[in-house]
């Protein structure tokens, strides 16, 4: 077992499974390590019986509530790690704006920002220790709960992406009205990209402090821009976040944990991405591994890639798309997920049988070559 040293003055079990850090690290690994975007939700029953009693927001802000629906998949898949059950609208939350989640619907915004003068209206001074505490003693406790069984994922969203949904006021198809303040309102949104950044350094910051050993960011909407706009007002702010999370914990004595880049879409920018400060960088599915590991070159880890709906296959088929992403990717500077999140109607067998084939057709790969 590996040690475990006091993070921030905090004690922690020791960790039994390093796999998705030794990998992360660039570091040899034995088989792929393999976790999920939203592996904690929907698609489980235990967490639809949460629900049932309680509100989404409700379950994110009770530590104890997050912290078992961040236990569910543990205990019943051989994941390599746990992310913390949050949301990635709480920066927003904590910046003053109202986030309801409507069933059947998503988030909503009821009030969005429509114009630069609605600026005015956010707080640009945020204590996130106080603002977003909840989601720190969550991390302390789920990282208790573990017993070092695996490491514990923290996560933020991007500024782009959390942008979007602000001026959006939820989903959307274009992001036009988000977009529209790129070109029309340019000095208004780096004003707005700033004090979301500034936000999530010390988000992220708190994440470790209080028990994350991965951080991922997660821009989800990047794929809604070009490229000259995707490098104008998402990658400088990608990476002040890597550098500054980094520095910060440095500052505060506490070493720096592997951070996760995940921006969906943005396939035109992967090696602008593999050099923004990221020790991993994920993967839709929208490109080849080949192209991908070319382009990122041999010192940045890739996850992903497999199309979720994937998962809707029968289990044969499953382990034949393992097979055909691990001969792609290869077994080493590399961690399995898919290519975007579970979806609400996944079979959790087959959730089940892609994490178990991973492990074993990865294994097999290691001990042929």
């Amino acid at each position: 077992m590996m040690s475990a040293p006091p993070v921030d003055g905090k004690e922690f079990p020791p960790l039994k499974n390093d796999l998705i850090l030794r990998a992360a690290r660039g570091e040899k690994t034995e088989r792929v390590p393999v976790w999920l975007m939203r592996q904690a939700g929907r698609y489980l029953p235990e967490f639809r019986e949460m629900r049932a009693e309680h509100q989404f927001f409700t379950v994110c802000q009770t530590p104890a509530l997050a912290c078992e629906v961040t236990l569910q998949p543990i205990r019943r898949f051989e994941l390599d790690a746990a992310i913390i059950f949050s949301d990635i609208l709480v920066i927003p939350q904590a910046l003053g704006l109202t986030v309801e989640m409507i069933p059947g619907k998503g988030p909503s915004f009821p009030e969005p920002l429509v114009s630069p003068d609605d600026l005015s209206r956010l707080n640009t001074s945020v204590d996130v220790g106080q603002a977003l505490g909840y989601v720190f003693e969550a991390i302390t406790l789920t990282r208790k709960e573990l017993q070092g069984k695996v490491p514990l994922i923290g996560f933020s969203g991007a500024p782009w992406t959390l942008m979007a949904y602000c001026i959006e006021g939820g989903g959307s198809n274009t992001y036009s009205k988000a977009k529209k303040w790129l070109y029309t309102q340019p000095a208004a949104s780096h004003t707005l990209l700033q004090t979301l950044t500034r936000t999530i350094v010390d988000y992220l910051v708190g994440q470790v402090e209080a028990g994350a050993q991965l951080l991922q960011v997660f821009d989800s909407h990047a794929g809604s821009l070009g490229y000259d706009m995707f490098c104008k007002f998402c990658l400088p702010y990608l990476q002040q976040i890597a550098r500054e999370v980094k520095e910060k914990l440095r500052a505060k004595s506490v070493e720096p944990v592997p951070m996760i880049v995940f921006a969906k879409g943005a396939n035109y920018a992967v090696a602008e991405l593999a050099q923004s400060g990221y020790d991993v960088m994920s993967l839709d599915w929208d490109i080849q591994p080949q192209v991908a590991r070319s382009l990122a070159g041999q010192d940045v880890t890739l996850q992903g890639n497999l199309d979720p709906c994937a998962l809707y296959s029968s289990k044969e088929e499953i382990r034949e798309y393992v097979a055909q992403m691990l001969t792609r990717f290869g077994t080493q500077r590399y961690i399995a997920n898919l290519g975007h999140g579970i979806y609400p109607d996944f079979n959790p067998e087959h959730v089940g049988t892609f994490i178990d084939a991973v492990h074993q057709h990865s294994e097999r790969m290691n001990k042929a070559s």
